[in-house]
């Protein structure tokens, strides 16, 4: 099999201080986190931003502090930015930080509930961003919340928006949307397109038996405070690098090694910015 990339997501806009108090606001926070992660073994760091009291924010501005300090601390480490947002933002809002030209940003393919709200994306929106994506040499990472998100990803490329080979994030077990079973992860992944390479985030107490799944299936694997602020069953995480640290080491119980962020540009055919 392939080495197994990490990707850490380490603070979305949804989780707060109040859910985990190790969760990242700041800068120095968020840079702070992302270290740790990339040596405990993460390559791959999926980047949303905050205001200072916690607030999601998409501004350019806050962005670019945020990647500054990623990338003294680690330079070789691949940022993810997140075009997703908060569901409450406008398109213009969510694409700015594909402005800063980073390796790699999230493209959500589809419109689902999302909790008590509902996370829009309109054909419009998907185009809107591919293009954006491909002007500025940015590479997507397709977030696919149902079966029928992967379609929209193949019309995308099919159009010529987005260059293949693609590459898929499977997020599982968010209220709303797809569930988190073993059968749900393998028709997920029978669904895209030859040559194609995916990772698995799991939602909660899913995060563990997903991540688990996709070094034996031979995918990817995605963990962080975005998508969970526990260790196990009402013991909060400590860190972000705790829940990568887990999956390193599972990982080499099952026989896989650990991809450098390096080795993931070559799996993922990205060319190091």
């Amino acid at each position: 099999m392939e080495k197994l990339i990490i990707t850490c997501c380490v603070t979305g806009a949804e989780v707060t201080k109040q859910h985990n108090p190790a969760v990242p606001y700041t800068p120095e926070e968020i840079s702070r986190s992302t270290y740790e992660a990339y040596n405990a073994g993460a390559s791959i760091v999926h980047l949303h931003v905050r205001e200072d009291d916690g607030t999601p924010t998409q501004d350019a501005e806050v962005y670019r502090r945020n990647m500054e300090l990623i990338r003294e601390k680690c330079p070789d480490i691949i940022i993810q930015v997140s075009t997703g947002g908060a569901v409450w933002m406008s398109d213009g809002d969510r694409i700015q930080p594909v402005k800063l030209k980073p390796e790699m940003a999230s493209l959500d393919c589809g419109t689902c509930n999302f909790g008590n709200q509902i996370f829009k994306n309109t054909p419009d929106t998907m185009r809107f961003f591919a293009e954006e994506m491909k002007k500025h040499g940015v590479k997507p990472e397709f977030e696919i919340f149902e079966r029928g998100w992967v379609e929209n990803a193949k019309w995308l490329a099919r159009e010529g928006l987005v260059d293949e080979p693609l590459h898929f994030d499977f997020i599982m077990g968010a209220p709303g949307t797809m569930t988190a079973g073993l059968k749900d992860l393998i028709y997920m992944t029978e669904s895209i397109p030859p040559g194609s390479t995916w990772t698995v985030g799991g939602i909660g107490r899913y995060q563990l038996p997903m991540a688990a799944a996709a070094i034996m299936l031979g995918g990817h694997v995605r963990v962080g405070f975005e998508d969970n602020v526990y260790y196990s069953k009402d013991v909060l995480a400590k860190s972000n690098a705790q829940l990568v640290e887990r999956v390193v080491r599972l990982a080499g119980e099952l026989g896989r090694e650990i991809a450098t962020p390096d080795e993931a540009r070559e799996i993922l055919n990205i060319r190091r910015a």
